[in-house]
Order: structure tokens, then sequence, then C-alpha cells
């Protein structure tokens, strides 16, 4: 037995078909969405990024050593390289005129930068490092004594084809300061990785902020005083062509200018060797401002939040509203009752305990704001960030006397939403 349906049951069909195709296909629209900012929020944080930095070493080393040696053999005129590669870095250092087997004696390694063999030539770009406990006494006296600066964060930026970088991606500038040989240096630099998160924290951007909580934060955790920021500029003049590069050395939170120079790479393969010489330039520049006293750390960074505690309690009294007079009863008609003298914003008494405040941060004035709220409360003597994520939660510690119910009752005041109780809080807007 067979059974036809009618034309108007076949359309609803062909109808619900093509709804049933359409949201099959949005649905697979929204999962390659889901998936694409998965892997763009990854890419943020993951990457081919970071040099280590060399270790700071007591010994005496000169890069940059240019050879071009015949021999009989390849490893004969290899030997020959090396020896003036040694005789030229001597020379460089400034020693007495010594024989090469003295010479020899002194030099631990020979750094090989690039190097062509070939039957009976060899051309190479070598570095040399001496022994100081050796090389001593007729060179480098002195290398590396007297008044060192404050642990100084380095944060390279190098503007290259109208972009900004700094440990985004590995770039020439970064891997010449993490190169740069700095045991001889008064200056004492920290010069991070770049790897993870911190190419998310210290980038071009953060060099034109001026929050010295933000600043206090991010020195706090590369253990630093302060900050220069070495900046270069790089301008192709053709295809092909030579590259400009205009150096500039800057210091502290307000990006302060200290000099600049110029230099000119002859083509793309030179601009390594060029900035490895303006490093030591740079360092020159920085070397210059400590001995005039303008690479002392930023003491609104070293106060700690005391200056800014004072500086919210002076507004907090500004901002008070005054009493109406003509609601205040004159003194002679008000009854002799001793009643206690209770100071303005003056903190209860009670044993100061420590609260972890935890608080949503998705950028630095976020930060700032929740820090100065805190501190804003009376009976808090410290608070201060243990542990910074930006775009996500942060943490503080909280002294404060009263527990943490007298410091929720107060961040409600201010308009906070808070949840949690006792030693652990939780603060949104």
């Amino acid at each position: 037995m067979a059974f036809t349906l009618p034309p108007k049951f076949e359309r609803f069909s062909r109808i619900g078909g093509k709804r049933q195709a359409a949201l099959w296909a949005g649905g697979v629209a929204a999962l390659a969405l889901l998936a694409a900012g998965a892997v763009h929020l990854n890419a943020q944080v993951e990457g081919d990024r970071g040099i280590p930095p060399l270790a700071n070493s007591e010994d005496l080393q000169v890069n940059g050593i240019q050879v071009d040696v015949t021999g009989k053999t390849g490893a004969e005129a290899r030997l020959e390289g090396w020896k003036q590669a040694e005789k030229d870095a001597w020379k460089k250092l400034g020693g007495p005129d010594l024989p090469i087997e003295a010479i020899d004696a002194m030099v631990s390694s020979v750094v090989i930068g690039r190097e062509q063999v070939g039957p009976r030539r060899y051309i190479a770009t070598l570095g040399v490092i001496f022994d100081k406990a050796k090389a001593g006494q007729y060179v480098g006296s002195g290398a590396g004594t007297g008044p060192r600066s404050a642990p100084m964060l380095v944060i390279p930026v190098l503007y290259s084809g109208g972009v900004s970088q700094v440990f985004e991606v590995r770039g020439p500038w970064q891997r010449a300061w993490a190169e740069f040989q700095a045991s001889t240096s008064p200056v004492d630099y920290v010069r991070p990785a770049g790897a993870g998160g911190e190419s998310l924290i210290l980038n071009a951007g953060q060099t034109t902020r001026r929050s010295r909580l933000w600043w206090r934060t991010v020195l706090g955790q590369f253990q630093a005083s302060d900050v220069v920021i070495p900046v270069a500029r790089l301008e192709r003049q053709w295809p092909g062509g030579p590259i400009k590069g205009t150096f500039t050395a800057r210091h502290g939170p307000d990006n302060l200018f200290l000099g600049s120079f110029t230099m000119t790479a002859p083509s793309e393969q030179q601009v390594p060797a060029m900035m490895e010489q303006a490093v030591t330039r740079m360092d020159g520049l920085y070397r210059d401002a400590l001995a005039l006293g303008q690479l002392t750390p930023d003491p609104t960074i070293r106060a700690g939040g005391a200056a800014l505690d004072r500086a919210f309690a002076e507004l907090r009294e500004k901002l008070k509203p005054e009493a109406d007079p003509d609601l205040v009863a004159p003194i002679e008609s008000l009854p002799a009752v001793a009643t206690p003298i209770v100071q303005p914003n003056q903190a209860p008494a009670g044993p100061v305990e420590s609260v972890s405040v935890q608080f949503a941060t998705p950028d630095a004035a976020a930060i700032d704001g929740a820090l100065a709220a805190v501190r804003g409360v009376p009976g808090v003597s410290g608070a201060a960030t243990v542990s910074l994520a930006v775009g996500g939660t942060s943490v503080m510690r909280v002294s404060v006397a009263g527990g943490g119910e007298r410091l929720a009752a107060a961040l409600r005041a201010q308009g906070w939403k808070v949840s949690g109780s006792g030693a652990t809080l939780r603060i949104s807007r």
C-alpha cells in the first residue's frame, strides 16, 4: 500500500531541511571562531622569543676582531688567524708589548663569531677572552671596581619599519644587549630574557607609563631599583642600501633623555655588527650619566606607599564636608556632658591583621585604583601586591587594624562589591 504526501507537506519538509542545514553551518562557524580565539590568545604568550643574557664574568673580553691570513694549509692558517686575533685584542685593551707566547698564556678562550676556512686561507670574525687573574696586572686595573649603580632594569626598544618591539620577537637590538659583557661596566644592568609573560609586561608602551605604583610592582619582579631604556631607530635609505641607526639613552619612569648618537650600516648584513658597537657606546653614555649623578634611582619609587598615604590623607581632609554653622547649637546652650573625643579618621583600637585581597586587573589603571582605595581606608598600615596578573586577577597583602571585616565594610562604603570573609577577600567594581 503506497502513501502520497501532499505538495504542502513536501514544501514544509524542504524548508525544515534548509533550517537544519543553516543551524549546522552556524554551529560550525561558532566553533571555528572559538578555536581561532583560543589560538590567538595562546599565541600572545607562546612563540619563538627570549634570548638569555650572558652571565657577567670577571674576565676581559674583546669582540669584533677581523682576521684574514694565509698559510700552507687551512689548519695552519686558522692557527695563525687566532694568534693574530690575540695580538689585536691585546692591543685594543692597551696592553704593553709582549711576545705572542706570553699573550697566548693569558687567553682563556677564543670566541668564533664567523669564519671561512679555505685550503690556504682563513677569514673570520673572532672574540678573545683574557683571564683577568693573569692579565689584570697589565690591563684592566680597576676595571669593574669603584662605585656601581643601583640595579637597572634594561628595556631595549627597537623601532624598525614603523613598528616598535622589545621582546615580542627576537630582534637584533635585544640580542646585542643580551650578548653584551657588562662585567667591567659600573652600571648594574638587569637584563630580562624576554620569554613567556615578560614579553607582555615589558613592551614599548610600558616605557610611556608614569604610574609609580605600576613601576614599583614591575621593578620588584626583577629585583631592580630603576630602569634604563636604550632606544634604537633604524631607517633604511632604499632597498638593499645603507641603514641609518639613531640611538638614544633614556632613564627612569619619566623617560628622561641622557644622550644620543647616530651610526650607519652599509648593508642589512652589517646591522648586527652596528648594534654591537652601539651597545658599547650606549654603555658609555650611561657611564657618563652615572659619573654626573644622573643615574640615581627615582626617590618616588623607593619611597614606597608612605608618600601616597600622606597625600591621600590630605586629600580626604580637603574633601571632607564642613558643618553648617546655622545647624550647630551654641556651645553655651549645650549641657555639660562628658563625651569622648574621637579624632577624624582615627582607626579603632585593635590588633593589626594581614588580609589577602583579590581584585581584577584588566589594565594598569585598575591596579592603581584598587591600591589607592585600600590604602585610603583608615587603619590600613600597608598594602602591596604579591601577585600581579595584567588581564586577570591580582592579589595584594593588606595590614589593617580590625581585621578583614572592618576592611570589607570600609570598601563597601566606597562602592566596592566585596565577597569572602576573614583573611581572604575579593573585591570588584
